[in-house]
């Protein structure tokens, strides 16, 4: 055997999503042998593939982690540019507001040909193995071992040198780490729920103008639409899930658009509304924080399975991408050094993934949940991004799905003040002048264009 191969660290990185794919390239590139464990079947094989096929939107800080592992150009050739929020008023009415300049844009990209690519580019690694079908049963983080559940359903047994929990907002990797004395963990499901539905091409075009995330804000109701490459739009209706319940029939569903969306009859096509409406549940959004991300200088946590959050700031994959990048840029620093590294992942990354999930939070709770003013939520969201500029993350812009800002008030007050306590420390930034709630001329703001 080579003694460089006595001498690689083994690393078993558990699930295969976008952030366990990217990961698993990161890792690669620093000689490790990498053991990459997916529960689900490989997608690309897949005949149905399961899980969450929200389009998502790429930004800064997602770009600068796929570029580091030679991505990003693959990546965003297959993207859409999105150069601003199209809203659409009840009255058919259509005004845009830019992201920044013209020259800024995000990228709509689907989640499933993004996955696709990160698993190929993770197999031309000779020293990456992927093991689909493979649960994990059992994560021993002290004895740097954990067990697997096959095909052949027998329990094997791998040991590692670094186990890397990449296995989403319902993480079991996490599960163990809970166990440990001194590991904090909260989560939040919240009111809404998710449906997607589809816009077909039109004449062999998009039917809508392709470069804008295209929002029907409605009250406490609202859809969006992101662009695909085969000339369709990814549609996703946010409601409570009462509401949801209310729509029992297909003339009941059919009613709702016509009141709430009508311009999105025509687009959707009324056949294929009811049939997407009634194909799947209503699918839950959930808010999930813990500290810290590592166990002693075997086990780390990143994306979702760290830092699970709901989708009103459009950061929740930007934010699971920027983790790998950073972990990669300490373990430069510290020489591949595992208990230096781990410790000053969590230092490093734990106040950064935890204001994120808070400012998502927030903008659902702000607008859903109160009647703020439609031009003091813009105002807030300037805060927004003057924060993020003024570096309480690295570098990057801000995508806030632009959606949340439009909603007004829904539900009781008791439920508002339940949802707000773990994010109390907004309430500081609203009361200081650096958030001028209050003021409309504190803050110059972004003009409509009508259309």
């Amino acid at each position: 055997m080579d003694s460089s191969d006595i001498q690689r660290k083994k690393v078993a990185v558990i699930g295969g999503g976008l952030v366990g794919s990217l990961n698993a390239c990161f890792l690669a590139k620093r000689n490790f042998q990498v053991d990459v464990y997916e529960a689900r079947e490989d997608i690309r094989v897949a005949k149905f593939t399961r899980g969450r096929s929200i389009n998502l939107a790429l930004s800064h800080r997602g770009r600068q982690a796929l570029k580091a592992v030679g991505l990003e150009d693959q990546i965003v050739s297959q993207g859409i540019p999105m150069k601003a929020r199209m809203i659409h008023s009840l009255s058919g009415k259509m005004s845009s507001i830019p992201y920044g300049t013209r020259s800024q844009y995000i990228l709509s990209i689907s989640r499933e040909n993004l996955n696709k690519v990160l698993l190929t580019a993770v197999e031309k690694c000779p020293n990456v193995k992927v093991h689909f079908g493979h649960k994990l049963l059992k994560c021993n983080p002290e004895e740097g071992m954990i067990t697997v559940l096959g095909s052949d359903k027998v329990p094997k047994d791998v040991t590692c040198d670094l186990i890397v929990g990449c296995d989403g907002a319902y993480s079991t990797v996490r599960t163990y780490l809970m166990k440990k004395p001194r590991f904090d963990y909260s989560q939040q499901y919240i009111p809404h729920g998710y449906m997607e539905l589809s816009i077909p091409p039109k004449n062999g075009d998009f039917a809508m103008e392709p470069n804008y995330l295209h929002i029907w804000p409605r009250n406490a109701f609202m859809m969006i639409a992101l662009p695909n490459t085969n000339k369709s739009f990814t549609c996703t209706l946010f409601m409570p899930f009462e509401e949801f319940e209310k729509l029992l029939t297909s003339s009941d569903v059919l009613d709702f658009f016509q009141k709430y969306f009508p311009d999105a009859i025509p687009l959707i096509g009324e056949r294929e509304l009811v049939q997407d409406f009634f194909l799947l549940p209503a699918q839950p959004m959930i808010s999930v924080k813990c500290s810290s991300f590592h166990y002693e200088s075997n086990c780390v946590l990143m994306g979702d399975a760290a830092h699970a959050m709901v989708p009103f700031f459009g950061q929740g994959m930007n934010a699971g991408f920027e983790d790998c990048l950073v972990f990669d840029e300490l373990m430069d620093k510290f020489n591949n050094n595992l208990s230096l590294c781990l410790p000053a992942f969590s230092r490093f990354r734990t106040p950064d993934d935890h204001a994120i999930s808070d400012l998502s939070m927030y903008n659902y709770i702000e607008v859903v949940f109160s009647r703020i003013r439609y031009h003091e939520a813009v105002l807030h969201w300037r805060w927004q991004k003057k924060v993020i500029k003024k570096g309480l993350f690295f570098s990057g812009s801000v995508i806030a799905m632009g959606s949340t800002y439009l909603l007004r008030h829904y539900m009781s007050s008791r439920l508002l003040d339940y949802l707000r306590r773990p994010w109390n420390w907004i309430t500081y930034f609203q009361n200081t002048a650096c958030f001028p709630a209050n003021s409309v001329e504190a803050l110059k703001i972004p003009s409509l264009r009508s259309r």
